[in-house]
């Protein structure tokens, strides 16, 4: 394998571009792949367990199927009130909507989506069932998820690779401070001044008197280096900090793929979509196509598909990945 299939520690402009010329030389048109389920979960469990090594690539929809969805009873729950007055309707709009509103609202309202995307435990085991099909083996993780769940779940903290971020962590709007900080002690800090109370669980809850949709100004979050303001580690522009964390996990990924050349590599894609194939989607595609060895499994809800060129290596599984983790579980 070449440095054409990962992201290195000094930027993702080079790899983007060799990993789109890479799906360019797969010519031949997508394929669904073999439409008989419970073949293709036989053929998933057989893969799992004769594989030297598994890259797991998570995206989005994994953590929807682990019940971390942004809208409906859950946004209602935290939300209603936002709701009510700016009229958004699910947490990634709001996201956008308040960074118009003034510091106090904005940071109460990421403070609320903060705690539950991060610091509640997913509603649903999908991460655990996932470690238990590939705990004893070599492993590693890469992720555009940023809501720490593989490392809650167990996974080792050496083995993943957050590209995008991590709700738990800020960084400072100073472009010289390419650091992060660790914001739970804050976030707690500023559920509380809202009025949120904890239950017996220690879960935040709505307190029967009603909760504020603003922090005091004292509370909006400072940057210790230099008290300049401060944003959320979330990838969005060119402005995001790559720390010393994020390049110690990039160049761990870097030296276990370059340790499976020839292997029989399982590449096994939960829930990603198409908004940034380059970072998961496409190496994987490549990869396989490279490594005659190597199979390629897609798992998503109404988006698994993959290259004709990589057909034959491919194991393409429509539905939900909790259901089809439980499945490839069960097989005898």
């Amino acid at each position: 394998m070449s440095q054409n299939y990962f992201y290195l520690p000094n930027g993702y402009t080079e790899t983007i571009e060799k990993g789109i010329a890479g799906v360019r030389r797969m010519n031949g048109g997508l394929s669904k792949g073999n439409q008989d389920k419970e073949k293709e979960i036989l053929r998933l469990r057989k893969a799992l367990e004769s594989a030297d090594a598994i890259v797991i690539g998570g995206g989005a929809g994994l953590s929807t199927s682990a019940g971390f969805t942004y809208s409906g009873e859950r946004f209602k729950k935290y939300f209603f009130d936002f709701e009510e007055r700016y009229g958004f309707h699910d947490m990634y709009s709001g996201g956008f909507y308040v960074m118009r509103l003034e510091p106090k609202i904005a940071w109460a309202y990421w403070a609320r989506n903060i705690y539950i995307n991060r610091y509640m435990d997913a509603p649903e085991p999908v991460y655990q069932k996932l470690l238990e099909l590939v705990k004893d083996k070599d492993y590693f993780v890469i992720t555009t998820n940023v809501d720490h769940m593989f490392q809650k779940a167990g996974f080792e903290k050496t083995r993943l690779f957050y590209t995008q971020g991590d709700y738990g962590l800020f960084q400072s709007m100073n472009p010289k401070i390419q650091k992060t900080f660790d914001n739970e002690e804050w976030v707690m800090k500023a559920m509380e001044a809202q009025g949120f109370i904890k239950d017996e669980n220690g879960i935040f809850q709505i307190s029967p008197v009603g909760i504020s949709m603003e922090i005091p100004t004292e509370l909006i979050p400072k940057c210790p280096e230099d008290g300049s303001d401060m944003t959320m580690n979330l990838r969005s522009d060119d402005s995001f900090v790559e720390d010393e964390g994020w390049h110690r996990a990039s160049a761990a990924y870097a030296e276990f793929l370059k340790k499976q050349e020839g292997r029989r590599v399982l590449f096994l894609e939960l829930g990603v979509g198409s908004n940034t194939p380059v970072i998961i989607k496409y190496p994987f595609w490549q990869m396989t196509f490279d490594n005659p060895n190597a199979a390629y499994a897609c798992v998503n809800y109404g988006e698994a598909y993959c290259p004709k060129a990589i057909e034959d290596q491919a194991i393409c599984l429509d539905g939900d990945i909790k259901e089809i983790l439980n499945m490839v579980s069960d097989v005898n």
